[in-house]
């Protein structure tokens, strides 16, 4: 473990990050959390706590945050997607080699219109892709 903390710390929340600069500097040599922000990803909103003013530092730090959290969220969904496919490819060998006719009877509807909505929407949005060209 590092000596050294980072200067801010972000808690992440659903939609966002609660931002703490972190001190150190005090006689108890204790670590202080001071709530300085609370932002927004979806938005890019970034809202000072109570009536503080954020420095140029702070803003810069809270912009880069963002844009790396930002990054991981994108390619958390691009990895969902990849483990999507192997989970259909998993569902069809289940439905082929082990389903019971039960099983069968109680997922194929929903499974039907769920990959039916999934198909419009990708040939969808593949023709938007070819007009385009």
């Amino acid at each position: 473990m590092t000596s050294e903390l980072p200067e801010y710390y972000f808690r992440v929340r659903e939609n966002g990050a609660a931002v703490f600069r972190i001190d150190t500097e005090n006689r108890q040599r204790r670590i202080e959390m001071d709530q300085i922000a609370v932002i927004n990803i979806r938005n890019g909103e970034v809202k000072p706590q109570g009536q503080r003013t954020l420095t140029d530092a702070d803003k810069a730090e809270i912009a880069r945050w963002m844009e790396e959290r930002k990054a991981l969220l994108a390619q958390r969904d691009i990895d969902d997607i990849h483990r999507a496919v192997d989970y259909l490819n998993l569902t069809t060998q289940w439905a082929q080699s082990k389903a019971t006719p039960e099983q069968l009877e109680e997922v194929t509807d929903r499974l039907l219109l769920a990959m039916h909505d999934l198909r419009s929407v990708l040939v969808r949005k593949k023709a938007d892709r070819f007009s385009k060209q």
